[in-house]
């Protein structure tokens, strides 16, 4: 006899009320969570306040505050980010965020794809289209991560070769594509680090186990997608041509 396969329920299917609005371009998850227990969505005429509650985005009629939901157009914008701010929508601690470079701009909800700390500069990507979003974040995509770092002393090839190798802290291995010299002077040199996933502070992790002093760390690409002349502290939109070169 054969056994039966389990019944897919109405749990089961679908998404997350709270990540289905984020998914509509509404807001994140966390503001998401406010309005639902402050019963301003309903699903199907009714209100909801479970925010874990599942639903359909192709079937079920979401309204917020008497306004029906729907998804906004996707947006893809290439971010130029400054020192100091923090990569995430709301902040516990009330530091600067990178919201603070699109204001002013006609833009849906979008998230950061991926982080850069708060220290770290340079290309950062939002959107609004989340499968887009984890397909560039997939390790399995293998998607290069270019980044320029200047550091507070002169590598000689032995200490290039040391980075090369990688290193292992908690159990947890840190290496890279490639490490390249790009100029040196004085007591400070630039490095071209080049990475296919990124860890958690990863090249700064690295670095640091070897006692090398971390002065300045700019992302420049994300696969052929480069930062260039982009000023800082600005946003726009990516162009069809560069999309492309993500497999977008």
């Amino acid at each position: 006899m054969t056994p039966q396969q389990p019944r897919t329920t109405a749990r089961s299917a679908g998404v997350s009320l709270n990540r289905a609005l984020s998914k509509l371009g509404l807001c994140s998850r966390t503001q998401a969570e406010v309005l639902i227990a402050e019963g301003r969505v309903r699903v199907g005429g009714k209100v909801v306040r479970n925010a874990s509650q599942r639903v359909d985005l192709n079937r079920d009629r979401i309204v917020v505050d008497d306004r029906p939901v729907v998804a906004e157009r996707k947006v893809y914008l290439i971010l130029n980010k400054p020192r100091g701010l923090v990569t995430t929508r709301d902040d516990p601690q009330q530091r600067d965020t990178v919201y603070a470079c699109l204001e002013g701009l006609d833009l849906p909800f979008v998230s950061p794809v991926g982080r850069l700390d708060k220290a770290s500069e340079g290309l950062l990507m939002m959107t609004n289209d989340t499968r887009f979003a984890n397909r560039l974040m997939d390790p399995a995509s293998h998607l290069p991560k270019t980044y320029h770092v200047q550091i507070g002393t002169v590598p000689d090839e032995a200490m290039l070769a040391a980075l090369r190798s990688g290193v292992t802290l908690d159990g947890e291995t840190l290496t890279t594509n490639s490490i390249e010299l790009l100029r040196s002077g004085g007591r400070t040199a630039w490095l071209e680090i080049v990475l296919d996933e990124g860890r958690n502070r990863h090249i700064r992790r690295l670095l640091a186990a070897h006692d090398i002093e971390v002065l300045r760390l700019i992302r420049i690409a994300i696969g052929l997608l480069r930062l260039g002349d982009l000023a800082k502290g600005t946003a726009r939109h990516l162009t069809p041509d560069e999309l492309a070169l993500l497999g977008g």
